[in-house]
């Protein structure tokens, strides 16, 4: 188990959390930075270029108006040179040997075929400049070490004819220190956020791992049988529904151990009570068989009396043995009764027809009661006899000369039967038994009982769905009452 505990801090959950937790704090980061990279190029881009071509256009207009509307060509260079310091950039004039009347050369730079030969790659912008277009590019630059604009706006003669074009070269400045500065910043607020992330996800995974350890704990525990173990945390999360849940299987394995430690308890009981209970007449058929044997009794008289003592003891075991099998069987949860529509009070004139002798030699009276004439329920007809016949045996056993044993047969949202004696009654105790298997009182009604009547009473009344009370005062009697659902004729149907 120790070697079991061992586990690698790679494996780890507060590793794996960090570790994704870093991952996915770079990606973002990086994913900004890149973002904020792309967007201030754009930005800048697009401001230098509009700075520029305003810049080229003005220079175009005051190049027309005031050289070529003039013709006043001396001032020309002091401009050009004037016109670069203050846009901080190269700039040329071609003239447009397309235009009917050219730029004069002396408002030139370069002309068009050296311009070609030496600045190849601005040809097309030039070419551009002179169908009246405004053009632009941007490329790195060798000489300025950094990303550079260049445009081409048309120059305008009389008559607004293109006689030449201005192109103007400035480098964007700034742009690679600002992004250098913004990756450095990125860099800085990403490990910053790290060691932040680092502090939370201690905290984070404290909160997670501590409870999922104790459960951890709290699991092994319940494996090693110790039931009463709890996770104990109170958590309105999914950590705290799976603790509740883990509380919850304690309390199962709980209860289903103590059901276990019971049933263990009453199959050593039952074996205790069958054993005891077959003791006694093994005993007297052994001493009498024994006796015939060995020729102790020879007399005719006395040995028939041995037989029917022996048989009344077979008889006796026999009973019991096929009581013990009737409750057996009843218990069983796979076992099922064969239902029928069968009449109640049908039932209960075939049971006082029967108890009616036994009753008579004990100047017994039984009176039955019955809202309906019939009262139909659903059930076995032989279990049902079986079952209230117990009952009624019992209250004429238990009863005194010259009482009564009333009978309520009832029908209203359920179907209620109830029997009742003027017997001796029963003290608490009892009553918190009697359903017990082998359980009998230690009057003398019970000494030819087996003690599981009551038991089987009460599994014949679970298997119809019925429910089974009993009040009882000493001197005064005892009432059984059973309670079953009504007659459903759909149900009958099927």
């Amino acid at each position: 188990m120790a070697k079991e505990n061992k586990v690698r801090v790679y494996n780890r959950l507060f590793f794996k959390l960090y570790l994704n937790y870093a991952v996915m704090l770079l990606m973002t980061a990086v994913l900004i930075c890149m973002i904020f990279i792309q967007l201030y190029k754009s930005t800048t881009m697009k401001n230098e270029q509009d700075k520029l071509e305003e810049q080229a256009e003005n220079s175009s207009d005051l190049i027309t108006t005031k050289f070529i509307n003039t013709q006043n060509y001396s001032d020309f260079l002091d401009y050009i040179n004037t016109q670069q310091k203050i846009m901080d950039s190269d700039i040329w004039t071609i003239s447009n040997p397309y235009a009917i009347r050219p730029m004069d050369l002396r408002l030139e730079t370069n002309s068009f075929e050296e311009f070609s030969v030496e600045y190849k790659e601005y040809v097309d912008l030039l070419e551009s400049a002179f169908q009246n277009k405004t053009e632009f590019s941007i490329a790195d630059d060798e000489i300025y070490q950094t990303q550079t604009i260049t445009v081409a706006v048309p120059i305008y003669g009389t008559n607004r004819e293109v006689v030449g074009a201005l192109l103007s070269k400035a480098p964007v400045k700034g742009l690679t220190d600002i992004i250098n500065d913004s990756l450095s910043l990125i860099v800085i607020s990403s490990v910053v956020a790290l060691a932040i992330s680092f502090i939370v996800i201690i905290i984070f995974a404290t909160e997670l791992s501590l409870p999922i350890s104790r459960m951890r704990h709290t699991a092994l525990s319940l494996a090693a049988g110790n039931y009463h173990s709890k996770t104990g945390i109170k958590r309105n999360d999914e950590i705290g529904d799976l603790a509740k849940t883990v509380d919850i299987l304690s309390e199962k394995l709980l209860e289903n151990d103590i059901q276990r430690k019971n049933l263990d308890q009453m199959r050593l009981d039952f074996f205790a009570n069958v054993s005891h209970e077959l003791r006694t007449p093994i005993t007297v058929l052994r001493a009498y068989t024994e006796s015939l044997i060995d020729g102790v009794v020879s007399d005719e008289d006395k040995v028939n009396q041995y037989y029917d003592r022996m048989l009344l003891e077979c008889k006796s075991m026999e009973r019991l043995v096929g009581d013990l099998m009737l409750l057996s069987k009843m218990q069983n949860p796979d076992f099922a009764i064969d239902v029928e529509p069968v009449n109640l009070v049908q039932i209960f004139d075939d049971i006082i027809r029967s108890a009616d002798t036994i009753a008579e030699k004990r100047n017994i009276k039984i009176e039955i009661v019955k809202n309906e004439p019939v009262i139909m329920i659903l059930g076995d007809y032989d279990r049902l006899r079986q079952m209230f016949m117990i009952i009624l045996d019992n209250a004429i056993k238990f009863s005194d000369e010259y009482k009564t044993v009333h009978i309520n047969l009832s029908k209203t949202d359920k179907i209620r039967v109830a029997i009742k004696d003027e017997g001796i009654g029963m003290d608490s105790c009892d009553l918190d038994n009697i359903f017990e298997k082998f359980y009998k009182s230690n009057l003398s009604q019970n000494a030819s009982g087996t003690g599981l009547g009551l038991s089987i009473a009460k599994q014949i009344a679970i298997k119809h769905e019925g429910h089974i009370e009993v009040e009882s005062s000493l001197g005064v009697g005892s009432t059984f009452t059973f309670t079953f659902p009504p007659f459903n004729m759909d149900e009958a149907s099927l």
